[in-house]
């Protein structure tokens, strides 16, 4: 899958106030059902994935998180780059412990066999610790989207 095509500017916001876990995953459910990428049922169904599976990831430079909703509440393939003004509490993949995350790839994945290979992407991106510095320094969503087209590799 060309995991380039499903990124774009317009899914990239690096300046989310938001409280709580919950309040980040309402914030974006809004974006992207006002882009047309998710039906009315995603903020629903992403919150009760990430009850069931969180996707918090701590790795060597930065804690990430990867939330995902099942494919029936996608309607088109995309990455939604989101970065709070603050940290949020979630939960760790894998041993559910808590941990904090301010950066956050919601992933919307219409063929389940494509997740396994976009998630090696992003955790192989991130154990890089130039390109964990270069995305640290981008607050700008059109430089944030190149980065990642030149950063992914076919």
């Amino acid at each position: 899958m060309d995991y380039k095509s499903m990124f774009s500017p317009k899914l990239i916001d690096l300046s989310v106030e938001a409280a709580t876990e919950a309040d980040v995953f309402q914030i974006v459910a809004a974006k992207l059902l006002e882009a047309e990428m998710v039906n009315e049922d995603y903020f629903d169904g992403i919150t009760k994935r990430e009850a069931n599976f969180p996707t918090g990831l701590v790795t060597q430079h930065l804690n990430i998180a990867l939330p995902h909703a099942d494919p029936e509440f996608v309607k088109e393939a995309f990455v939604f780059i989101c970065r709070l003004k603050s940290p949020v509490k979630c939960r760790q993949m894998g041993d559910n412990s808590e941990m904090e995350v301010e950066n956050l790839f919601f992933l919307g994945i219409k063929d389940g066999k494509n997740q396994v290979g976009l998630l090696q992407v992003f955790m192989n991106l991130f154990m890089d610790e130039e390109f964990v510095q270069q995305f640290l320094a981008i607050d700008c969503p059109e430089m944030m989207y190149q980065f990642f087209i030149q950063s992914i590799e076919s």
